[in-house]
């Protein structure tokens, strides 16, 4: 089948004042004119045998699982989509009602990622399907999804460019969150990725309502031919399961996978096929083919296990996934390689708390309690705005003037001028006393001091004669002791 390039159109936009830019995961090879035959498209799906899903088929083909792809839109008329679309919304405001109308930069990109994740095939005299190997779906031509017996919600919006209806993402996505939460998916996909770890504040609540009503979110990590060398979000987000790419030998890919230690499971992200719309096919790459793969196990084993939460099915792929890389987790390969069958199978320890942690628990911590989950009912606005955070007060009521003329105020006012004089007067006699004190105390040192001298005559003959002495004014003299020789004299001790 011949297959012509096109080069990967950005999806790059920029989203108010925190300037998030979202893109679609993805480039692609679409196909000439001349129809795919069935072989050749069902023969490109290598991943089906590499991630353990041709096995996981034996237990669980996705069957009363409702997926929503939140994406450019599914073309429901494709052959191999037959029965795969139980409802849809537009949340662009450009597209139609049930989400089936492509919008965007890429109108095509829906329906790539809707037919790798739920496709049916579709029944082919010249197709013949694989030696020994068991068919599900419509037959073996076209394209046969992850988990063909999965039902698909497609929810539009409008990326890449834009939007003709003025729709922001920040109104879009968490819009197209709550609306496929509140119409019964358990799985939401969103190959989609973001130039920015951050998201906006108004999501908060769109992802912690999925969060508490057990919805799995899978997310594209991001490519890095498209210039996204680190995952963005909504990938980053706590609690979604953020998918890597992987090239056909199982190594990271170079081109079509982003790094960052939000990554859960890596899943083949090159030289993918898929369906576009009008019924024709394409050769693509990117972690938005690698996300569908991943969402698709995720129906599988809710349809195996629908008691199973969401935090256990996140658990089961990524404790599962066959580890690569340096240390696990690690920055390229998350956990490790996407394992189908063992996810479904393996004898995986219960985990009460999701691994890749809660968005709630997140809130709580960054955003001071200024968003708290939602606890029921279905909050979807097709044009939500932001809730206002200031309430209206009633203006301010005047006085009666009988209020005005009464003596209360005075009252008080005449009570605080006493307090204050009272304690100035005492203040005032405080420091008078000790002024006093210490004016007595600097006299009572004074008196005790003077000057004298004294003389003292004796002879050694009469040692009982007292030795007589002048002293001065305050001073006074004190005898000397017994001469013993001849008359002298001694100066006194002064005190």
């Amino acid at each position: 089948m011949p297959f012509v390039t096109r080069p990967p159109k950005p999806r790059l936009r920029g989203i108010c004042a925190a300037a998030l830019a979202l893109a679609m995961a993805a480039s692609m090879a679409l196909a000439g004119a001349p129809a795919a035959s069935a072989d050749d498209i069902r023969n490109r799906e290598y991943w089906l045998d590499a991630s353990g899903i041709s096995k996981a088929w034996e237990i669980s083909e996705g069957a009363g699982v409702k997926v929503a792809v939140i994406d450019s839109g599914i073309d429901a008329s494709h052959i191999d989509l037959k029965g795969a679309i139980a409802g849809g919304v537009d949340m662009s405001g450009s597209g139609n009602a049930k989400g089936t109308k492509g919008v965007g930069a890429e109108p095509e990109h829906g329906t790539l990622v809707a037919t790798m994740l739920a496709g049916r095939g579709h029944a082919d005299a010249s197709a013949t399907a694989k030696k020994g190997a068991t068919a599900p779906g419509a037959g073996p031509a076209g394209v046969i999804g992850v988990a063909p017996k999965s039902e698909l919600l497609s929810v539009s919006v409008w990326l890449g460019s834009e939007n003709p209806s003025g729709k922001t993402i920040d109104e879009q996505i968490p819009a197209a969150v709550k609306w496929a939460v509140d119409h019964g998916a358990k799985v939401i996909n969103m190959s989609l990725g973001s130039s920015s770890t951050a998201w906006p504040q108004s999501w908060d609540n769109a992802f912690s309502y999925a969060e508490a009503k057990d919805v799995v979110i899978v997310a594209a990590a991001g490519n890095r031919k498209s210039g996204s060398e680190q995952v963005g979000a909504p990938a980053t987000i706590p609690g979604v399961l953020a998918v890597g790419g992987l090239d056909k030998d199982g190594t990271a890919s170079v081109d079509s996978s982003s790094q960052g230690i939000s990554i859960g499971v890596s899943a083949p992200a090159e030289d993918l096929a898929g369906g576009l719309p009008g019924g024709g096919y394409a050769r693509w790459s990117g972690t938005s083919g690698a996300a569908p793969i991943v969402s698709g196990v995720a129906a599988l084993i809710r349809s195996k296990y629908p008691d199973m939460s969401a935090a256990q099915v996140i658990n089961r792929i990524i404790s599962t996934a066959k580890p690569k890389g340096s240390g696990t987790p690690n920055a390229i390969y998350g956990y490790g390689i996407l394992d189908a069958y063992a996810a479904l199978t393996a004898d995986v320890p219960l985990a009460r708390q999701n691994p890749l942690g809660s968005i709630a628990d997140w809130i709580r911590i960054h955003r001071r309690g200024n968003a708290t989950p939602p606890t029921g009912g279905s909050t979807v606005n097709t044009s939500p705005l932001p809730t206002s955070t200031l309430a209206d007060h009633a203006a301010p009521r005047p006085l009666p003037a009988a209020e005005l003329a009464s003596m209360e105020p005075a009252a008080i006012v005449l009570g605080f001028l006493v307090l204050l004089l009272a304690v100035l007067a005492a203040g005032s006699t405080h420091l008078l006393l000790a002024r006093r004190r210490l004016t007595a105390a600097t006299a009572a040192d004074g008196a005790g001091k003077g000057t004298g001298s004294g003389q003292g005559r004796g002879t050694g003959a009469d040692p009982d004669k007292a030795g007589n002495g002048a002293g001065g004014s305050v001073g006074s003299g004190t005898a000397g002791p017994a001469g013993s020789g001849p008359s002298g004299s001694k100066p006194g001790h002064r005190h």
